[in-house]
């Protein structure tokens, strides 16, 4: 064997004497209406959930919800760390969110606003970032190296996984791909940006078409007419989703296109980072093969070398709404771990030093002192 197959061996065997203390985590994750936290063991498995409303524009309500739940489900289960799944910029130490589209953090440190009020390791990443993690290590990316995710929302989130890590570029920013231009001059995006990728292939897209179809009168949207009462503003894109199962053309139609938009995007995507799968969540991906086969079609179409090289199978997300919260829990456990490596090395370093002024203390009393002239 090599030295450097040794080397391997060695770290592989040391990766696994860690890897056998598996402690419970609690992984929570803020959206922009509810706080999931859940208890999580180290299969994947939620032990206990718990579900509280997002105080939005309530910074220190939010830090308050945060807690509370933690020191609840603390008072059930013995749990080694906390992660938290944000939506918004997290920086590259993982530790303040810098923005925040949906809650009023601004350059917010929240593991240490957090961490102060706790006793047990705090961990803090993008919501997307939590999500793709989740599904690579529990759901529908078991198996694969590297996973592409993204989650259809009223925008889109994303993150890249590669080789069980997620990849999180120079400023911890990477996988903001709802951000990329897709049509010059196109529809104007909250981001300020026109023509990004989120305003053709996402909940808001969907509901956008579908809201201007029924204001054009058309009679194709006759039926998504009668399901909101002939008002736009009530009408959903879950209604939407619902009415294409039924059998709706337009409903079906729309869908298909928010599906070709997606599968343009991801084919971008896979020709710059070839992942081995790609997955695709979040509550538009609730529509099924509706919106996965149109996505699959024109994401193949797209594909740079296509009928010479591999492409990707795009997968439906298994783990639902509870994937941003299992992934931050296992961010917490790995945390948890490093956290129990650093005490064992600290209590050996200071069983060091309590040896060494033993040993001072010896010889002041006259152990291995020479004799005086």
């Amino acid at each position: 064997m090599s030295d450097r197959s040794t080397r391997a061996a060695t770290r592989a065997s040391r990766r696994a004497r860690v890897n056998l203390w598996d402690p419970l985590t609690i992984g929570i994750d803020i959206g922009g209406t509810k706080i999931l936290a859940g208890v999580v063991d180290s299969s994947g498995s939620v032990v206990e959930l718990r579900r509280r409303p997002t105080l939005g524009h309530d910074i220190v309500g939010v830090e308050n919800t945060i807690v509370e739940l933690v020191h609840e489900l603390q008072q059930l289960y013995d749990v080694a760390a906390v992660g938290i799944g944000a939506a918004g910029f997290v920086d590259a130490s993982r530790s303040t969110v810098m923005f925040s589209p949906h809650l009023a953090w601004r350059d917010e440190p929240l593991r240490a606003r957090v961490s102060d009020r706790l006793t047990i390791p705090v961990v803090v990443d993008n919501d997307a970032n939590t999500t793709a993690l989740g599904e690579s290590r529990f759901g529908a990316g078991v198996g694969h190296r590297f996973v592409l995710c993204v989650t259809l929302g009223t925008g889109i989130g994303g993150a890249i996984v590669l080789d069980g890590r997620v990849y999180r570029g120079a400023n911890g920013m990477a996988g903001e791909f709802g951000h990329m231009q897709v049509v010059p001059d196109g529809h104007r995006c909250p981001c300020g940006n026109r023509g990004c990728w989120e305003q053709y292939a996402s909940g808001n897209a969907l509901e956008r078409e579908a809201r201007e179809l029924i204001v054009a009168r058309s009679p194709v949207a006759h039926r998504l007419a009668e399901i909101c009462d002939g008002d736009p503003a009530r009408l959903s894109g879950p209604q939407v989703t619902d009415a294409a199962r039924e059998g709706d053309p337009l409903s079906i139609e729309l869908l298909a296109d928010v599906g070709r938009w997606l599968g343009t995007g991801l084919a971008g995507l896979v020709a710059a980072f070839d992942p081995s799968c790609v997955i695709v969540g979040g509550g538009v991906s609730d529509a099924g093969d509706l919106l996965l086969e149109p996505t699959r079609d024109s994401m193949v179409r797209h594909l740079v070398g296509r009928g010479y090289r591999a492409e990707p199978p795009v997968l439906l997300a298994r783990l639902g709404p509870q994937a941003g919260f299992i992934g931050a829990a296992d961010m917490a456990r790995s945390a948890a771990r490093r956290s129990r490596r650093a005490d064992r090395r600290r209590a050996r370093q200071l069983e060091r030093q309590q040896l060494r002024q033993q040993l001072r203390e010896q010889r002041g009393e006259g152990w291995f002192r020479r004799p005086a002239p």
